[in-house]
C-alpha cells in the first residue's frame, strides 16, 4: 500500500487564488499585521512566508519586529498599536514567545475583532460555543485538508496527540462539533496507552514536536495520518511522523508541504472574515 499524499501546497495555491479574486472584488483595503519577537529561524521563515502570501493575493502587510529581550510592556504596546491602527484589518503575534513573557497575557491584549489567529480567549470561547467564524489557523487548515480529500470524520475515531492551545485543544473541539461529529481522543504527555490508541485510530493527528515519533508499525493499515509537528534537525525540517508511514496509511500529509502551507492560507481566510 502507498498512501495518497494530501498536498497542502496544491490546496493552498487554489485557496489563495480564490482569496485573491475576493480581495480584488472587495472595496475594502485589507492589511495583515505580524508581531515577531526575536530571531528564531523557524519563526522568521514563517513570518516571511505570511508577508509573501499577502503580496501574492493583494493584501497589504504591516511588520513589527521586536528584539528577543523585549518586555511584556513593549509587546503589549505593539499589540495596542495594531489594535488602534485603522490600516490593520487583523494581526497575529508569532508564537512561541520567549519564556520570560506571559503568552496568555499577550493574547488577551489582542482585540478579538482583529485576532487573525483566533487565539484570543474570547474567540476560543466562541469556538467552544460553536458561534465563531475565526478558527485557529492550524486546526482550520487540518479540517480543510481532510475535507478536500473526503476523509470520513463522522463517527470515526480521531486521535490528536498534543494538547497545545494553538492546535490540539481547539482542534479537538472543532472536530467533535456538529456536523463533523468525530469521536475524539486527546492524548498528551501523561497518556499511558498511547501506542494502543494510535493503533486503534482511524485518523491520527500528531502535534507534539518530536521528530519521526510515529513509526509505520504503530499505525493501523488504511488510517489517515496528519503530521503537524515540526522539528529542525541539522537545518532540516522534520515532522512527527516517519515518512515510511506513507507505506501503511491510506492518506498522509508530508512535512514540509502538508499542513504548513494551508495554515498560512487559512490566516488569509480569517483576515477576510475579520474584514466583514
Amino acid at each position: 500500500m502507498s498512501a495518497v499524499i494530501m498536498d497542502g501546497k496544491k490546496l493552498a495555491k487554489q485557496t489563495k487564488a480564490d482569496i485573491a479574486a475576493r480581495v480584488k472584488q472587495s472595496n475594502k483595503k485589507l492589511g495583515l499585521g505580524t508581531i515577531l519577537v526575536g530571531t528564531d529561524p523557524g519563526s522568521l521563515a514563517y513570518v516571511e512566508g505570511k508577508h509573501s502570501d499577502c503580496a501574492e493575493v493583494g493584501i497589504n502587510s504591516i511588520r513589527v519586529n521586536l528584539p528577543v529581550g523585549a518586555s511584556e510592556q513593549e509587546i503589549i504596546k505593539a499589540v495596542t498599536d495594531l489594535n488602534n491602527n485603522p490600516e490593520c484589518t487583523g494581526f497575529i503575534v508569532q508564537l512561541p514567545l520567549p519564556k520570560s513573557v506571559d503568552t496568555e497575557k499577550i493574547l488577551l491584549a489582542i482585540d478579538p475583532k482583529k485576532d487573525a489567529d483566533g487565539l484570543n480567549p474570547v474567540n476560543l470561547g466562541n469556538l467552544v460555543l460553536s458561534v465563531n467564524k475565526i478558527i485557529p489557523c492550524t486546526p482550520r487548515a487540518i479540517l480543510a485538508l481532510l475535507n478536500e480529500y473526503k476523509i470520513k470524520l463522522s463517527g470515526s475515531k480521531v486521535l490528536i496527540i498534543g494538547r497545545g492551545t494553538t492546535v490540539g485543544r481547539p482542534l479537538s473541539i472543532l472536530l467533535s462539533q456538529k456536523p463533523i461529529d468525530a469521536t475524539i481522543t486527546l492524548a498528551h504527555s501523561a497518556t499511558t496507552n498511547l501506542t494502543d490508541l494510535i493503533k486503534e485510530a482511524d485518523v491520527v493527528i500528531a502535534a507534539i514536536g518530536i521528530a519521526h515519533f510515529i513509526k509505520p508499525n504503530m499505525v493501523k493499515p488504511g488510517a489517515t495520518v496528519v503530521d503537524v509537528g515540526i522539528t529542525r534537525v541539522d537545518n532540516k525540517l522534520l515532522g512527527d511522523v516517519d515518512p515510511a508511514v506513507a507505506q501503511v496509511a491510506a492518506f498522509f500529509t508530508p512535512t514540509p508541504g502538508g499542513v504548513g502551507p494551508m495554515t498560512r492560507a487559512m490566516l488569509l481566510s480569517n483576515l477576510l472574515e475579520l474584514a466583514k
